[in-house]
This record gives C-alpha cells, structure tokens and sequence, in this order.
C-alpha cells in the first residue's frame, strides 16, 4: 500500500511541471552547475537520479547518500573547451544513529581572457578571469529499509572580473526501492525510483566596480559636468532549477556479474524537456574487486541538442581493512564543441 501510494506522488509531482517550449533559453545565470558530476554518472548519460549511491549521488540526488556506508571522499576533473577546466570534490561521513553528511565543492575555472575595448580591439595588454564555485552542505537518511530521503544547502558564487553575484539555493530528493520485478529476491534489485530537485534559490545580482563608470547626463547642453561617476544597474538571474524523475532496473544479478538500466526525464526551467539513458554492466572479480563497462546517451528529444553518446568504465579495488578504491572514466561527445574526458578517483572506508 505504502509503495502504491508512493508511485501516485511521483505521477502527481510530475503533473506540477507542464511542457513547454524552448522559449527561456540562455536566461538563467551559473549554468556551470547543469554539468554533470563523477565520471560514473556521466557515461552512463546523466541518467543517475535513482541509481547514485554514497558520496558521489550529492550532486544528482542527495536521498543516494543515504546508501553510503562508513565515510567515503571523491575527486572529479573535467577539462573543457578553450582552456575551461571543472573540478568537483566531495567527503562525507556516516554517523548511524543520526544520518549520513557530506560537505562538496564545484568550481570551475575560465582561464585567462584579454581585456578588449573598442579603440583596443585586439587587446590593451590585460588579462582578466572568471570564476564560479558552488559550496554545499548535504544531509540524507533511510526513513525506512526502502525509503530514503536528501537535502543539500548550497552557496553559490560567480566572479567576472570585479563584479561578483551570489545566491542561495538547496536541492531536495528521495529515493524508493519498490521490489518489484525483482530477479534475486532482494528489494534493493527490483525496480528503483528516484526524484530530485536541483538549484531552487535565490537570484543572482552582478554588483561590482566594473559597473562605475563617468557618465554625462545631458550630452547636448553645454558647461554642465560631463564625467558624473555612474554605475550600472544589472539585472537579477534566476539558477538553473532541474527537475528530475527516473527509474532503474537490473535485469541480471548473480554473485559474479550485474546488469545495471536507467532512464531519467529532465524537465530544466531554461530549456525543453528530455530524457536521458543510461546502461552499465559489472563483472566481479573475487577478493579484487569490481569491474564496470558503461554506456548512455544524453538529451534524447531534446531540439537542437550537441549531446549525444557516452562511454566510460570503471574499477573498484579492494584494499586492505575493508577500504575501497574507485577510479572511472567518461567520454561524452559535445557535436562540434568536440569530444571530452572526465576523470574520478574516490576512496572509502
């Protein structure tokens, strides 16, 4: 009953984000937090909502860090186009009685960019930077064997030059292990749904010194002060909020190899809604640890998209007293902002 009632919420929830058409495009600020984190989650094609567990489900659902079993950190790089590099670190620790806690950092960085004018079109000789992070508190919990809820608490920052904005903002989710269909027996291999919320804050202001500038108020009327110091006023930008709601399946479970399905819809507040897949296989080698293959596709029905395929793999090793040590690799393809790689290492015990 309780999981019948359960699948009516997320039917409803769905219900509450009607479609639309692609008519906010390019009007939310701090786009950098729409890139998907940990290179697992990225070959399998974003489609991660119900199938991240521990440290590395803070950035799509912070409900899978209610899956993480003793304290666990990863570390995540992806070099981007024209000398754009990301980064993404994250620790979190368990505490049984209370819950599961994570602190995570997203920053990337822009590079050098020469200062231009217009009487110094090809440069004045400066250089200036852009950067933008985001700094987040997570929190999840199992209510139930079953049902498991998340919340993050972010601080968001973006840097141009002089002028800087900054913004609030929390995610929500949980994730609900129905059993159904289930090939082992076990609930935790039947069908898996999971739901976020992602980046829902406040705006974003740019306010700086590189908005002062001499401005004359009445240019035709002469002997009045032509160089007034002036600033401008910019408008606030809202965060890219993602709404997200997908399922996982593993068809094949054995005690040497599984087989790992998700798709998730995406419903963006700047963009048209699509959906994303995503397929992984593991073959166990004992006393060793894990290998994994992956594959996904990302942005499925979405116009005008340069996302496509994805592919990655991934070890899980075995170390001594019971610690473990993960590295994964991604390779998505971007149309023609070309193909890029994305490297993870992370380490629990």
């Amino acid at each position: 009953m309780k999981e019948r009632s359960i699948l009516v919420i997320a039917v409803f929830f769905t219900l509450l984000f009607p479609q639309q058409k692609p008519n906010r495009v390019g009007t939310t600020a701090a786009n950098f937090l729409e890139i998907g984190m940990s290179s697992s989650a990225i070959s399998m094609g974003d489609a991660y909502v119900s199938v991240g567990r521990g440290i590395e489900a803070v950035y799509w659902n912070p409900a899978g860090l209610a899956f993480m079993r003793g304290n666990e950190v990863t570390f995540s790089y992806q070099p981007w186009l024209v000398d754009i590099n990301l980064i993404h670190a994250a620790g979190g620790i368990s505490i049984p009685s209370i819950g599961n806690f994570a602190l995570s950092l997203t920053q990337i960085n822009y590079g050098d960019i020469p200062v231009t004018t217009v009487a110094y079109q090809d440069g004045t000789g400066e250089v200036y930077t852009a950067n933008e992070y985001s700094l987040g508190m997570s929190y999840a919990r199992k209510l139930t064997t079953w049902f498991s809820f998340g919340a993050s608490v972010k601080l968001i920052s973006s840097q141009i030059w002089h002028c800087t904005a900054n913004a609030f903002a929390v995610d929500l989710g949980v994730v609900v292990n129905t059993g159904f269909f289930t090939v082992s027996g076990e609930r935790g291999d039947g069908l898996t749904i999971g739901m976020s919320i992602s980046n829902y804050g406040t705006k974003m202001k740019y306010d700086g010194i590189d908005l002062l500038n001499p401005i004359d108020i009445s240019p035709d009327e002469a002997g009045n002060y032509g160089d007034t110091e002036g600033k401008f006023e910019t408008e606030s930008w809202e965060l890219p909020l993602i709404f997200r709601i997908g399922v996982s399946y593993k068809p094949i479970v054995s005690s040497y190899q599984n087989l790992l399905l998700s798709v998730d819809a995406i419903h963006p507040n700047n963009n048209t809604e699509y959906l994303n897949l995503g397929v992984q296989y593991e073959l166990k080698v004992f006393t060793l640890g894990s290998l994994f293959l992956r594959g996904g596709y990302k942005a499925l029905f979405m116009p005008y998209s340069e996302y496509g395929p994805t592919f990655g793999f991934g070890l899980k090793i075995r170390m001594p007293r019971k610690s473990r040590l993960t590295i994964d690799y991604a390779y998505r393809r971007l149309g023609i902002l070309g193909n890029y790689n994305v490297y993870t290492i992370g380490f629990g015990l």
